[in-house]
């Protein structure tokens, strides 16, 4: 038998060809996302770029550890304390030191995220001279090449002359003055480079927090404000920003890991289905070989081999394509800073193993039920079905589509009655889909002839017969029909759900934010915040009331062993309560002070008047009583304290609202003018939300990009191979037409339609789909308390639906001009 098939291989070379494409690609593609979630998994420990050249670096503890049963659970802190004077002296006892200060700068032309340091720490980057000299006066500094030598720069801390340039690193854009002037700037010293012996140090260290912490600080675990030792690769811990780099893996690897789940979704169903139409576009073949003697056993192992060849052949050219697409896509992600610079592939063969083997397995799964269904119809029932479809349901399909849409609506009413907010979370809105996606596949013979001859209603009343053909073909052609519309279908639901989706939240969000917003006027601060002389000139500006907050965060353990994050603005609650409106569901804004806060009804405990142990952005334990309750949202609600429980936090934000009779332009300029100094912008509330109009993070958008792509390209390879072999099965259709009085220009715009149509029976399923999905999350932002519209990609949905169109009609109109080229009655007198 499997001689047989191999020998008549050649006349089913298209079908061989779509199959070993669309299963190759779909294993490259896995193993390209294989390899490089591999590499986040297993990537190097980041080298110090600041301290590389110090023995030892001693700075504030910025990581609180909270003890918990079983270990420790340790946050981030959003205002760590400095190193204490106290500290500085006994450590200058053990060998030299150096004080470290970065404060923010405001320069003419120069960076946004402009720092300020003293020289002296220059030398442990090491930044050394490129030009000039290294500063002597408070007016005197050297740059990271931003600024040329000899210039003259105006400054919030003065104007400056640039005396040297040190060439940059890549991690920082800096300003350097003398010690002397970076101290008077910036009084508190960040980190302490020690030269000396590190256990001797980390012995000064301890001995300090015991002889200086009170003993009630001590006798609270996780209170305790210590001070941290950094040596070897630890010394980045004393970097700007060392966790972005850990942070952009984690993105990453999300970002892979989602592509790569899609990518295999996607690859299973579409090469499932190519498979499946290509074993089910053979039943006469296997009505013939039954006929002559071969049993269903034999059958099924002749598809089963050719399905394992085939399987074995695509799976190792796909692996071939991940080894060499992996290093591109890997330095896609480098230049497009959605990786870290240092990012590459390592040395991983899993991803290897886990694509070739999922493609042989999908290669097998897809012909197993097309060929048990072929192996089981007798002899005499062969020839009969092998002449057109009988029926296109079975039972079993049936009962799992059926089984797996009930599963679909079960688990969003029960998220819906239960947890609405975790419909919102990307992980929920990127996989509930597939559930439906496959349902609907299953279940498309039932929803096939009701949507040709919905959507073919009117074309087939015109006069002329096109319509009518183009129709009954459609409808008559149930799991032709089927196999192509089934990857319109995906590309389609899975565009409307996830950019509708993630444009229906970023609607919510705004909405959320105008709806809290009474302000008249936002000042948004600089670099550094606002000081307290600013925020008073700001504050005398007539016709006007101010509401200054803060950005801090509150950590609270829930649950016994969870350490939660929140949020968190500090804010004067009278202010506040004039110039926002909280959603708040309980409680009242002016009941904060300075032994409460406001929380949402996220937290466990969120009963006003209940007590709730937190974590102050400086690592403080305190108790604090709940004020107020605000409703969960789309989750970015956050918390609220006073200054009182936000210490080192600074004001980035000035909340203005105008007193009755107040001339707003006037008011306006005003305040520009007292905030100008500060580097505050005035924006009016209006300008103020435009500005800062939520939007999807660059990391996701890419990810959901790379999953509508991947899926669209497998649409394009499935449609082109599914339609190929359906319109060189219909050469004598076609060629009857021709001797029935149809021209060829006819002939090719009735296979056009008919493609079109196929398309859109797959579009509008794959809309219903969308549709569902975004039901969901309408109702779950409703029983949020969240009032915004749903937003609908129909740009998107558009540009998908003319791709697919697109490679239809030249899929299915080129076989059809080739098949009429060799004569009309040729055709009509073939036999297959």
């Amino acid at each position: 038998m499997l001689t047989i098939a191999l020998r008549t291989a050649r006349a089913r070379w298209v079908t061989f060809v779509g199959s070993f494409v669309a299963l190759a690609l779909g294993v490259g593609l896995i193993t390209t996302m294989g390899l490089g979630l591999a590499a986040t998994l297993d990537a190097p420990q980041r080298l110090p770029e600041r301290f590389p050249q110090a023995p030892v670096v001693v700075k504030g503890d910025d990581v609180l550890r909270v003890p918990v049963p079983g270990g420790e659970r340790t946050g981030k802190l959003a205002h760590p304390g400095p190193v204490t004077p106290e500290l500085a002296r006994r450590l200058a006892s053990l060998g030299p030191t150096t004080e470290d200060r970065s404060f923010p700068v405001r320069a003419e032309g120069g960076p946004k995220d402009l720092v300020g340091h003293p020289w002296s720490v220059a030398a442990f980057a090491p930044y050394t001279l490129d030009t000039g000299r290294v500063p002597r006066s408070d007016d005197e500094v050297v740059t990271t090449g931003w600024a040329r030598t000899g210039a003259r720069i105006g400054t919030d801390h003065g104007p400056v002359t640039v005396v040297g340039t040190v060439a940059d690193r890549g991690f920082e854009d800096a300003v350097f003055w003398t010690d002397a002037r970076a101290a008077r700037l910036s009084p508190a010293i960040d980190q302490l480079v020690v030269v000396a012996d590190p256990t001797a140090v980390r012995d000064a260290v301890r001995d300090a927090m015991r002889d200086t912490a009170p003993d009630a600080v001590r006798a609270l675990p996780g209170q305790e404000s210590e001070v941290r030792v950094l040596t070897g690769r630890d010394r980045r811990h004393a970097d700007p920003d060392p966790e972005r780099e850990r942070e952009a893996l984690l993105a990453v690897n999300a970002l892979l890991g989602t592509a790569g789940g899609v990518t295999g979704f996607v690859s299973v169903f579409v090469v499932a289905s190519t498979f499946a139409f290509a074993v089910a576009r053979r039943r006469k073949e296997f009505a013939l070989l039954r006929t002559a003697g071969a049993t269903p056993g034999q059958i099924r192992r002749t598809v089963v081999a050719e399905a394992l060849l085939l399987g074995v052949a695509a799976s190792a050219t796909g692996c071939l394509l991940g080894a060499y697409g992996a290093p591109v896509f890997v330095s896609y992600l480098v230049d497009e800073d959605l990786a870290p610079r240092w990012f590459t592939l390592g040395d991983a063969t899993w991803p290897y193993h886990a694509a070739f083997w999922a493609g042989l397995l999908v290669a097998l799964a897809g012909v197993v039920a097309a060929s048990w269904r072929a192996g089981r119809v007798a002899p005499t029932e062969a020839l009969r079905e092998a002449a057109f479809e009988t029926r296109s349901m079975t039972p079993g399909r049936l009962l799992l589509g059926a089984a797996l849409l009930l599963a679909g609506l079960v688990t969003l009413a029960h998220a819906l009655l239960t947890d609405p907010s975790d419909l919102l979370h990307r992980k929920t809105y990127i996989s509930r889909p597939m559930l439906f996606i496959v349902a609907f596949a299953l279940l498309s013979p039932l929803l096939v002839r009701p949507l040709v001859r919905l959507i073919a209603w009117l074309p087939a009343r015109l006069p002329g017969a096109s319509g009518m053909l183009i129709r009954e073909n459609a409808a008559a052609g149930v799991r032709r029909t089927g196999a192509v519309a089934a990857p319109v279908l995906v590309t389609v639901a899975l565009a409307g759900s996830l950019l509708g989706t993630t444009a229906t939240l970023n609607e919510a969000k705004a909405a959320e934010i105008r709806q809290r917003t009474t302000a008249d006027h936002v000042i948004t601060a600089g670099p550094g915040g606002f000081d307290p002389a600013t925020i008073e000139r700001i504050r005398a500006v007539p016709g006007t009331e101010i509401s200054a907050t803060a950005a801090t965060a509150v950590h609270v353990q829930e649950e016994g062993t969870a350490l939660i994050r929140s949020d968190a603005r500090a804010v004067d609650p009278a202010a506040l309560a004039r110039t926002a409106r909280l959603p708040l569901t309980a409680g009242s804004v002016t009941d904060l002070d300075d032994d409460s806060v406001i929380v949402t009804e996220e937290w466990e405990r969120h009963t006003v008047g209940s007590t709730v142990e937190v974590w102050l952005g400086d690592g403080t334990r305190k108790a604090l009583r709940i004020a107020a309750v605000m409703s969960i949202g789309t989750g970015g609600n956050g918390a609220y304290v006073t200054p009182a429980n936000a210490p080192g936090a600074t004001v980035d934000r000035i909340d203005v609202r105008l007193a009755p009779g107040a001339d707003g332009r006037a008011v306006g300029a005003a305040l520009a003018e007292a905030a100008r100094p500060a580097g505050g912008r005035v924006l009016t509330a209006d300008r103020w939300m435009a500005e800062n109009r939520p939007g999807t993070r660059r990391t996701t958008r890419t990810g959901l990009l790379l999953v509508l792509g991947i899926a669209l390209l497998y649409t394009g390879i499935a449609l082109a191979g599914t339609l190929v072999m359906a319109t060189s099965d219909r050469a004598r259709d076609l060629a009857v037409l021709r001797l029935a009085g149809a021209t060829r220009g006819q002939v090719l715009r009735l296979v056009a339609g008919e493609s079109l149509l196929v398309v859109l029976v797959g579009a509008s399923a794959g809309t219903l789909v969308a549709a569902l999905n975004l039901a969901g999350v309408r109702a779950a932002l409703g029983l949020l308390h969240v009032r915004s519209g749903l937003v609908v990609p129909w740009d998107a949905l558009a540009a998908t639906f003319g791709a697919c169109a697109a490679v239809a009609v030249a899929a299915a109109v080129v076989p059809a001009a080739l098949c009429l080229r060799r004569g009309a009655v040729e055709r009509a007198g073939e036999r297959d």
